[in-house]
């Protein structure tokens, strides 16, 4: 039989009540108590109800993460991380893909807060990036949390976790620029995502800090995906004064151009140079190996569900931002040129 409260109560031998504050991580509990009950937890193996304590109380123990994003690897190192931080923290998780297009998505999230009895939700791009979206959530009496890209939050209207892709993107530009390149193309993402702007303008930055013109054929507009990376880069390719480097705005990307070259009898690095962005398994299962910019997204979804946990618990202020910076990771997609 499963192990119950009472279980937890009479083992460590304090009350049901102390055993709910335990395991609510309340901190008007002393920290010897809270050892003694931990213990029985693990020892009894217990596993509280969270639906039924939601159901049965006023507090609710389920936080969402809603999302629409091409890139699987993204999503799922993403659900991996939110997902360990619930563990940790005695939370469940609601998954909740949906298309950021869509005219009703606001009454869509909103039937779903009021349908689930969710306490909080965890927003990426685009939707991280949709002020009026995010204001109405906040209107809601949830707590919100957003991963964003760029340096500093453009609003007060919630936490957020910031990822610095202009400095990244200027950092892998600059590699580049180190090794000789001075005719680099650029592979846009998606235009609806703050993070091709971003990268977009770090890439900019770096080629006006090095003297280098800025040249507008060389960047192509695309999407975040496999495809838009081998069209790309074969319109580089094709040009009369080739470029001698590509920068991605991602790994998927990245590696549609690496595949576009190979097709097009491309010596890769050779006769041209490649990088991606996120450090995603696509930047090490090709050939060659991708340079890349390192972003921890498994620690980032930690930290922004911690962070959104915390909202729930305690209430803190909106004010918070955690900066992270992705870092450049040279492996065999790029070389110097003569």
């Amino acid at each position: 039989m499963k192990a119950t409260i009472n279980d937890v109560a009479k083992d460590a031998g304090v009350s049901i009540k102390t055993v709910s504050r335990v395991i609510n991580n309340e901190a008007s509990v002393r920290d010897n108590t809270r050892e003694k009950v931990m213990a029985s937890v693990e020892k009894l193996n217990y596993h509280p109800n969270l639906a039924a304590r939601s159901l049965a109380g006023t507090k609710a123990y389920s936080i969402a993460y809603i999302y629409d994003n091409p890139n699987a690897y993204y999503i799922i190192d993403m659900q991996r991380g939110i997902l360990d931080a619930c563990k940790k923290q005695g939370f469940e998780l609601l998954i909740h893909p949906c298309d950021a297009k869509e005219t009703r998505i606001i009454d869509e999230i909103t039937d779903m807060v009021k349908r689930t009895r969710i306490a909080g939700i965890l927003l990426t791009p685009p939707f991280s990036e949709m002020p009026n979206f995010v204001e109405k959530l906040t209107q809601l009496n949830i707590k919100v949390v957003r991963i964003l890209s760029g340096h500093s939050a453009p609003d007060t209207l919630t936490p957020c976790i910031m990822i610095d892709d202009n400095c990244a993107s200027k950092s892998i530009t600059e590699h580049l620029i180190n090794n000789g390149h001075t005719r680099i193309g650029f592979l846009a993402g998606g235009s609806e995502h703050n993070s091709t702007k971003e990268r977009l303008e770090g890439y900019k930055a770096a080629l006006t800090q090095h003297n280098i013109e800025i040249d507008s054929q060389l960047i192509i507009a695309g999407e975040y995906s496999f495809e838009s990376g081998v069209e790309g880069a074969k319109v580089l390719i094709n040009q009369t004064n080739r470029p001698t480097a590509i920068v991605s705005c991602n790994d998927e990307i990245a590696a549609g151009a690496l595949f576009a070259a190979r097709l097009m009898e491309i010596d890769i690095p050779s006769q041209l140079s490649i990088t991606g962005f996120e450090d995603s398994p696509f930047s090490r299962q090709t050939w060659p190996k991708l340079t890349t910019a390192h972003q921890p997204n498994n620690q980032i979804a930690q930290d922004a569900a911690n962070l959104l946990i915390a909202q729930i618990r305690n209430g803190n202020d909106r004010d918070i931002i955690k900066q992270y910076t992705p870092e450049l990771v040279v492996r065999d997609s790029t070389a110097h040129i003569d």
